[in-house]
C-alpha cells in the first residue's frame, strides 16, 4: 500500500481500536498468492498491535501458516465521496477509507490456546449484547469441532495504517463531505470527525 505521511495512521490506540471494531480481516500469503477471510481480535495480553485469529485447518495449510510472512488487512469505515458534495471545484470523485496492514509470521497455537482464541473471539463479538452467548454453553460440542481449526497469534513486525479522510481538502469542504456522509455512511462520517 502506498504510504503517504498526510494519511498515516500510526497511533497504536487508534490501530488497536480499528482492529477491535472491524474484526473481519483478510489474510494474504505469498504461496500463490493465497487469500482468506477470517475473524481477528486484538490480543488482550499485548497492549500493542498483536492479534489473535483462527481459520479452518485446511486454510492454514494452504497459507503455510507459521512458515512464512503474511499480511493481515483490516478494513475500517470506507466509502465513495462525490464531488457534488464539494460545491466548489473542479474536483473528481474519490474514496475515503481507514485500513491497517499487519505484516509478520504468525505463531501457531496448540489445542488449548486455540480454544482460548475461539472463546475469546466469541466473547469479543458478543460483548454488549443483552444476553451474550458464551462458548461454555456448548463446550462439549464446540470442543469436538475445534480440532478442525488452527489458532494463531501475530505480533506484527511491520504495521502500516492509513486513514484517507479528505485531509487534502479545505475545512469547509471536509464539513460538507461529513454532512453528506452523515446520511449515507455514518461510520465514515464519524471517522472523519475523529471518532
Amino acid at each position: 500500500m502506498l504510504e503517504q505521511p498526510m494519511y498515516a495512521l500510526d497511533d497504536p490506540a487508534a490501530l488497536r481500536a480499528l482492529v477491535a471494531a472491524h474484526g473481519w480481516a483478510l489474510l494474504v500469503s505469498d504461496g500463490g498468492p493465497v487469500v482468506s477471510h477470517l475473524p481477528i481480535i486484538p490480543d488482550p495480553a499485548d497492549p500493542g498491535a498483536a492479534v489473535l485469529g483462527h481459520l479452518a485447518r485446511e486454510d492454514a495449510e494452504l497459507h503455510g501458516l507459521g512458515e512464512r510472512p503474511v499480511v493481515i488487512v483490516v478494513q475500517g469505515p470506507h466509502g465513495y465521496v462525490s464531488p457534488t458534495w464539494y460545491e466548489a471545484g473542479p474536483y473528481v470523485p474519490t474514496w475515503n477509507f481507514v485500513t491497517v496492514h499487519l505484516h509478520g509470521t504468525p505463531e501457531l497455537l496448540g489445542p488449548e490456546e486455540t480454544w482460548q482464541v475461539l472463546s475469546g473471539t466469541v466473547d469479543h463479538f458478543e460483548a454488549g449484547r443483552p444476553e451474550p452467548f458464551r462458548m461454555g454453553e456448548v463446550e462439549e460440542y464446540a470442543r469436538r469441532l475445534a480440532p478442525a481449526v488452527t489458532g494463531f497469534r501475530l505480533v506484527p513486525t511491520r504495521v502500516v495504517g492509513k486513514a484517507k479522510l479528505s485531509q487534502d481538502k479545505p475545512a469547509e469542504i471536509v464539513e460538507r463531505v461529513i454532512g453528506a456522509l452523515d446520511a449515507e455512511n455514518p461510520p465514515l462520517a464519524r471517522a472523519m470527525r475523529g471518532g
